[in-house]
C-alpha cells in the first residue's frame, strides 16, 4: 500500500510534464519542428551546385573546343587545297583533241581559197574539241574525286575561260571585217594563254604547252598567211598530243 500511494503522489507531483512518446519525436517527416529537421538532413545529403563563374564557364568548354577543332580542320583543307594542283587535266583527252587538230588542218588546208568554208572547218574543229575536253575533264575529275567548283580545280576553270571568251568575240569580228589571216595568230595566242593561266593551278605540263603556243601565235602575227594551217597543225595538234601523252603516263589519264 505504501509503494502504491508513493508511485501515485510522484505520477501526480505539480510542475512535472507528462512524458512525450518517443516516436513522434524524430523520426521521418511530419509536421512543425520535426518536418523542419527532416528538410534539413535531405538537404545535407544532396550535393551542393557549384555555381561559380569557372564552373559556369567549364559547362559551355567542350561545345567550344568543338568548335575550334572544327574551324582547325577546315583551315587545313582550305590551305591543302589552295596549295594542291589541279591534275584532273585530262592526257589522253589532250590527245584526241590533238588528233582532231590534225585532221581539221588538213581539211583546212584544202579549203583556203575559200575563206567561209576554211573558217567553217577551224569553228568545227574548236565544236568537237570543247565536247572531248568537257567529256574527259569531267570523267576524271570524277575519278580522281576532285572538284571544278572549289580550290584549284576553280582556280583553274576561272583562268582558263576568260582567254577563251575573248578569243570567241574576236574571232566573230575579224570575221566579219574579213580579217580571216589574223585568226591563226588569235587563235594560238589566247588558247596558249588560257592554257598558261589555267595551268598556274595545275601540273607542270600544262603551262608549259601553253608557252609553246604563244610562241607559235608569235610567229603567225608575223608569219605569211598561208603558214597558218601548219603552224596550228603544230601548236592545236603536236604539242597537244605529245603534252596529252605526258599527262597521261605521270597524272593517271
Amino acid at each position: 500500500m505504501d509503494a502504491d500511494r508513493a508511485a501515485h503522489a510522484h505520477r501526480a507531483r505539480p510542475g512535472r510534464a507528462p512524458a512525450a512518446p518517443f516516436a513522434c519525436a524524430t523520426v521521418g517527416p511530419g509536421r512543425g519542428t520535426s518536418s523542419s529537421l527532416w528538410g534539413k538532413v535531405l538537404d545535407a545529403r544532396r550535393p551542393a551546385r557549384d555555381l561559380s563563374p569557372h564552373t559556369m564557364a567549364s559547362a559551355h568548354e567542350p561545345r567550344a573546343i568543338h568548335d575550334r577543332a572544327i574551324d582547325n580542320i577546315r583551315f587545313i583543307r582550305d590551305a591543302m587545297e589552295r596549295a594542291s594542283a589541279f591534275t584532273a587535266v585530262p592526257g589522253w583527252g589532250g590527245v584526241a583533241m590533238g588528233v582532231t587538230a590534225l585532221v581539221a588542218a588538213a581539211l583546212a588546208a584544202a579549203r583556203r581559197a575559200d575563206a567561209g568554208a576554211w573558217l567553217t572547218v577551224w569553228v568545227a574543229e574548236a565544236v568537237v574539241a570543247a565536247l572531248i575536253g568537257l567529256v574527259t575533264l569531267g570523267w576524271k575529275t570524277r575519278r580522281a574525286g576532285a572538284s571544278l567548283v572549289r580550290g584549284s580545280g576553280r582556280r583553274f576553270v576561272l583562268s582558263f575561260l576568260p582567254p577563251l571568251l575573248v578569243g570567241g568575240l574576236l574571232t566573230v569580228a575579224l570575221a566579219r571585217a574579213g580579217q580571216h589571216a589574223l585568226l591563226p595568230a588569235v587563235w594560238l595566242m589566247l588558247y596558249g594563254t588560257a592554257v598558261v593561266t589555267g595551268g598556274t593551278f595545275s601540273v607542270a605540263a600544262v603551262p608549259v604547252m601553253g608557252a609553246g603556243m604563244l610562241a607559235l601565235g608569235m610567229v603567225a602575227l608575223f608569219s605569211p598567211a598561208s603558214w597558218g594551217d601548219a603552224l596550228m597543225a603544230v601548236g592545236f595538234g603536236g604539242l597537244q598530243i605529245v603534252s596529252g601523252v605526258v599527262i597521261a603516263r605521270r597524272h593517271g589519264g
